[in-house]
């Protein structure tokens, strides 16, 4: 989002708060506004969905401390201050622009770097000319010291780095190595911080972001904190009844009670045993799918007929027809 489209957007109004309004009250009208306008509750309106551009525009700006503080201040200069980008038709010296290419990748570097285009140059120094500049100028006004701009990184780890927690090495345009300590249960799409790791600044160096991508596993399945798997069960211990023993994502078995009776896709919860984190620790669902055998031998055949014959009164579909009426 371009910076100097700030002054004519009143992001506070956008998602109905007060310019004093802390993050909660910013995040809770963020998600109630989100649900709303979706896309998704709103297919084929145009309006919804620029409405939801808008709610996630402010949304973005608003949450963010360093971006809420320099739009505050822009805002601040009035509304009749416009910012135009340098340079003939406006090619270069915009609020994104100013950094832009500093950290740039090229060789194939599996990390794509960015600056952070709200943080930009200081604004004192934006708005220097306008007070005749200088350390004095107009009223006095004091260039304040700005702390250097963010820059932004992606990466992708494994399944397991994700559940354990693991150290990656993002190489620099320079060669130089940056390790950020990736904690154990991060989930796909969030991202850590390393601080003192974004560009100079007076005021001290901004901090580099690390978006994490997670890769998915075949058989551990992830939701937040809670993981899904499903586990073959052979008809006997699903009739039956029996004790299997599962694995787990933290690398251990745990044996799980199959109830007799128990129908394909019945789903068994252990409490703790999903993804820990810092705060908490999700369970694990073991979903029970019934294997059929696509060979039988003729013992095998021979007790099935005689389990078939032993049950012939029974019709699991009786009731189908009436289920079925509209």
């Amino acid at each position: 989002m371009a910076s100097q489209d700030w002054v004519d957007k009143d992001f506070y109004a956008v998602l109905g708060v007060s310019k004093d309004a802390d993050s909660a009250e910013i995040k809770k009208a963020y998600r109630k506004l989100a649900r709303q306008y979706h896309p998704d509750t709103n297919p084929g309106d145009a309006a919804a969905e620029q409405r939801f551009k808008d709610i996630t525009e402010a949304n973005s700006v608003l949450s963010d401390p360093e971006e809420r503080q320099q739009y505050d201040a822009i805002r601040a200069m009035g509304s009749g201050a416009r910012f135009q980008a340098g340079g003939p038709g406006g090619g270069a010296g915009g609020f994104d622009d100013v950094f832009g290419g500093m950290f740039g990748g090229g060789g194939g570097q599996r990390v794509r770097y960015s600056t952070n285009g709200a943080a930009g140059p200081e604004l004192c120094d934006l708005f220097g000319g306008m007070f005749g500049g200088g350390g004095g100028g107009f009223g006095g006004f004091q260039q304040q010291p700005q702390r250097g701009a963010d820059r932004h990184a992606e990466t992708t780890i494994s399944f397991k780095g994700s559940i354990e927690g693991t150290t990656i090495g993002l190489r620099e345009p320079s060669g130089a190595t940056i390790d950020v300590r990736i904690p154990a249960g991060i989930r796909d799409g969030q991202s850590v911080r390393a601080k003192g790791k974004g560009q100079a600044g007076a005021a001290g160096p901004g901090d580099l972001m690390v978006k994490v991508r997670v890769k998915e596993h075949p058989f551990f399945k992830r939701d937040g904190n809670d993981i899904t798997v499903h586990v073959p069960v052979t008809f006997s211990e699903a009739a039956l009844g029996g004790q299997i023993t599962v694995p787990t994502i933290h690398g251990d078995h745990v044996k799980v009670k199959v109830p007799s009776g128990s129908p394909s896709g019945k789903t068994l919860r252990l409490r703790g045993r999903g993804v820990k984190t810092a705060k908490k620790s999700g369970d694990m669902y073991v979903v029970l799918d019934v294997a059929v055998p696509s060979r039988l031998s003729k013992e095998a055949k021979a007790a099935l007929e005689a389990f078939a014959e032993a049950t012939v009164g029974e019709d699991p579909r009786k009731d189908l027809a009436e289920r079925a009426t509209l």
